[in-house]
């Protein structure tokens, strides 16, 4: 006798969901799809290890690989062995999603589902890049062809870039442009639905994530220096893409099959939080544990003639609109690798724009490290953690730091050699924190390039309903980790061996 198919799952992601805000709009009846949703099903947040970094949020949640195998875990990583740094991509960590699971048979509609590819050889269409937030790379398809149509019908790949010195009219016109294109891929992905039958659809709105960093500042829930006064045009920008997602949730739920499974879920949350990568790098700096090379002999080249006399904003702002991402990049890289003296190095800061990564100069791991594993290594990060719970903000008068995480100890002693040794999460302030001050120095941030008053939480948001989850309200936390089994078990599918998570009893 053989089992009767599951039913078709549906799967839709809010980017970067803010959780806090989805609550409060869920109270106040400006989300009734996915209110009506969870009334007929249950909600839960995600939390847990995998969440720390929102940099490879969506490979864990995808692949259900823990991050501590993956290693991906920021836009700017340093290649394993080396000094150098690389911008790795999401869907190149080795954590094939769960789909990559199914029998190549089953028909499955994918599209924008952030950090993934195509893969060949599945019935149905995958869609990749063509909406999503800071794409990495070109949109793609599965079958090829199927970019093509898209095109012509629904328009090439959308990019809407943050822009952090935008003005009003530049800001109502990225707020006009993400609410145009939630409603174009609404009309794309019901097209999908109504095309014929479907094992798995797995759909992304991209727009909550832009949206929310670039229109925080008008938002009456911002409580940062740079907040415009509540009363404003784009007071309620950020709801309003909310709701156009929600309507489009409820038109895909009604275009769905009766006995669909339903699934919503968003990555990472969004908090206040102004860029504190600089505070990493000074107080490596100023503690002696990266010191910079010994004056030079040799003339200094142009570049560095240019950066002691050309002022910092104009460096930035040359920087912006002369040279590509690329370029930028490459001469971070640069900097980062020849503007230390790597033979006298006990621990370094990786550039970051939020949460610090700091490394020790571990021998056998890094080419010129000189503290040796064990007694010497311990001793390195208990000296770290001290300093860095030695940190004041004078403005505040409160402790810089909020959590200092040891990998080994959440990710365990064999995760990647990628991650950086340290998690450093520092306290949130409602202004740009330009000085602290310890016992022994005073560390000092120039304002970055990247600078905006948003970063991400650790905690995601999911709904679900439908002919196989029962109505069993809220669930609490559960580790991310759980999600992917948990979509292979509604599919009928065997969860592999790479997937640690037990599926949520649903």
């Amino acid at each position: 006798m053989t089992s009767s198919p599951a039913p078709p799952l549906l799967i839709l992601g809010i980017d970067a969901g803010a959780t806090d805000l989805i609550d409060g709009w869920l109270s106040s009846g400006d989300l009734p799809h996915l209110a009506a949703l969870i009334e007929r099903g249950c909600r839960w947040r995600t939390g847990g290890p995998d969440l720390l970094f929102e940099h490879g949020a969506w490979v864990s949640i995808t692949s259900g690989v823990p991050r501590a195998r993956h290693g991906y875990h920021y836009l700017r990583q340093i290649r394993s062995g080396t000094y150098d740094l690389h911008l790795p991509r999401g869907c190149e960590a080795g954590a094939p999603p769960f789909w990559a699971s199914l029998d190549p048979s089953r028909r499955i509609l994918i599209a924008d589902v952030p950090e993934t590819r195509p893969l060949p050889g599945h019935r149905g269409s995958q869609l990749c890049e063509w909406a999503v937030h800071d794409p990495e790379e070109a949109a793609s398809a599965e079958p090829a062809s199927l970019l093509g149509d898209v095109r012509l019908v629904f328009g090439p790949q959308s990019i809407i870039a943050e822009n952090y010195n935008a003005s009003l009219a530049d800001d109502k016109d990225i707020h006009r442009r993400l609410m145009d294109r939630v409603e174009r891929k609404g009309r794309l992905l019901r097209a999908w639905l109504g095309a014929g039958e479907f094992d798995l659809g797995f759909f992304t709105f991209g727009e909550s994530h832009t949206g929310a960093h670039q229109l925080w500042k008008y938002s009456p829930h911002a409580r940062f220096e740079d907040k415009v006064e509540p009363e404003n045009e784009l007071a309620n920008g950020i709801r309003d893409i909310y709701r156009a997602i929600d309507r489009e949730i409820g038109a895909l739920i009604e275009a769905a099959p009766d006995d669909a499974n339903v699934i919503v879920l968003s990555s990472v949350g969004l908090k206040e939080s102004y860029p504190t990568g600089g505070l990493a790098e000074a107080f490596c700096r100023e503690l002696g544990y990266q010191p910079a090379p010994e004056p030079s002999a040799q003339r200094p080249s142009p570049i560095d003639i240019a950066r002691r006399i050309i002022p910092e904003a104009w460096r930035v702002a040359i920087s912006r609109r002369l040279l590509s991402r690329e370029a930028r990049e490459r001469i971070v890289a640069q900097q980062f690798r020849t503007g230390t003296d790597w033979s006298r190095a006990t621990a370094f800061a990786a550039p970051s724009h939020y949460a610090g990564f700091l490394r020790v100069n571990l021998h056998g791991r890094e080419p010129l490290g000189i503290v040796e594993p064990g007694a010497e290594y311990e001793d390195v990060l208990r000296r770290l953690e001290e300093d860095l719970g030695c940190l004041r903000d004078p403005r505040s008068g409160r402790p810089a730091v909020r959590a200092v995480i040891r990998t080994d100890e959440v990710y365990g002693l064999d995760r990647s050699p990628a991650l950086p040794d340290l998690f450093v999460e520092w306290e949130p302030a409602p202004y740009f924190i330009e000085r602290l001050v310890h016992p022994k120095a005073e560390l000092t941030q120039p304002r970055p390039e990247f600078f905006r008053g948003t970063d991400h939480t650790a905690t995601g948001f999911v709904a679900a309903a439908g002919a196989s989850i029962g109505r069993r309200g809220d669930l609490g936390e559960i580790d991310v980790l759980r999600l992917a089994p948990t979509f292979l078990r509604l599919l009928g599918a065997p969860r592999p061996s790479r997937m640690p998570g037990e599926p949520v009893p649903l």
